[in-house]
């Protein structure tokens, strides 16, 4: 798929869109989440290498954007579901991730400086995800 690298079919984020219970966040300009696994480390008799065992996983992000409601005060910390979706016309298709039972860890009351445009940040655990449409290159 990528023998033949085409610059034009890389994704652009201006094009991506975040929900939030079904509800497009016209206003946010940046979203993030990974998920992160424990791993436990195993010694075993008659080999010199650290073998793995798949643990835990822990889901965690932040979004970002322009300040234009009071949605997430409101909100407080009650749970969420957000849907990513990166999307991009010359892209090879789009991508939807949904993150489930999303909650704050914190909220932001005030944040505010004379002459500038006011940002609101919002970081959050998620407890599971689904890749909702997947993205194959040709």
């Amino acid at each position: 798929m990528l023998g033949n690298f085409n610059p034009d079919r890389a994704f652009h984020g201006s094009f991506s869109r975040l929900l939030l219970d079904g509800e497009w966040q016209t206003n946010v300009s940046h979203v993030e989440a990974t998920v992160e696994m424990e791993k436990g480390e195993l010694n075993v008799m008659g080999s010199d290498w650290t073998r793995y065992k798949k643990g835990q996983k822990s889901g965690s992000g932040t979004f970002s954007g322009y300040k234009v409601t009071s949605k997430m005060i409101e909100q407080g910390f009650e749970r969420f579901e957000l849907i990513v979706t990166l999307e991009d016309p010359e892209a090879y298709g789009h991508e939807r991730v949904r993150l489930m039972n999303c909650m704050a860890d914190s909220i932001q009351l005030a944040n505010v400086t004379a002459g500038e445009v006011i940002e609101e940040e919002t970081p959050f655990t998620f407890e599971g995800y689904e890749l909702l449409d997947a993205v194959v290159g040709e």
